[in-house]
């Protein structure tokens, strides 16, 4: 098979991931209509996620982020994102580059991307991202109720209800 020079993953994977940040500028611009919010989920070992230590230290590796009801400050840039969320009533403010994403999934419609981890975020060389309908991650739900006391609450795994994750090699001539 021929070298791809023109490096057709690393295009796809930056537009999939704009898909992610025109979301969020969605959200700051005008809020979250209807019913939908995002589960963001990032790897906390890229060395430029601003994360508070006891939140690294209880996520080392990927961390997943609620932004539904209550949320604050949302910035986003072309390279990153912030956001303060409230972690058992206490604010945290996050920083989290767009390369260290590793899933978004709106619920709400079913809508979901999962990524590979990128070329400076502790991982290797970018695979393609996966289309996925639901998110298969722990949760770090920053909205955590009010008994809990051991910071953000892991939720269990998503059930599997038949979902499939659509790869884009699936598309492509081989």
């Amino acid at each position: 098979m021929p070298k791809d020079l023109m490096d057709y993953n690393r295009m796809v994977e930056t537009a999939l991931r704009n898909v992610v940040r025109q979301a969020l500028e969605r959200a700051r611009d005008d809020g979250l209509p209807g019913a939908h919010h995002f589960y963001l989920s990032f790897q906390t070992e890229d060395p430029d996620v601003v994360l508070a230590d006891h939140l690294r230290a209880k996520y080392p590796d990927e961390m997943t982020i609620v932004i539904q009801h209550q949320f604050w400050g949302l910035e986003v840039e072309d390279e990153a994102f912030e956001i303060t969320l409230s972690f058992n009533k206490v604010h945290e403010r996050l920083r989290v580059p767009f390369r260290a994403l590793t899933g978004f999934f709106d619920p709400s419609v079913q809508f979901g991307l999962q990524f590979q981890p990128a070329a400076g975020a502790g991982g290797g060389a970018a695979k393609p991202p996966a289309v996925v309908p639901q998110p298969g991650l722990p949760v770090a739900s920053p909205a955590a109720p009010a008994d809990a006391e051991d910071g953000p609450a892991a939720a269990d795994e998503a059930a599997d209800d038949g979902a499939k994750v659509v790869t884009l090699d699936q598309f492509r001539k081989k």
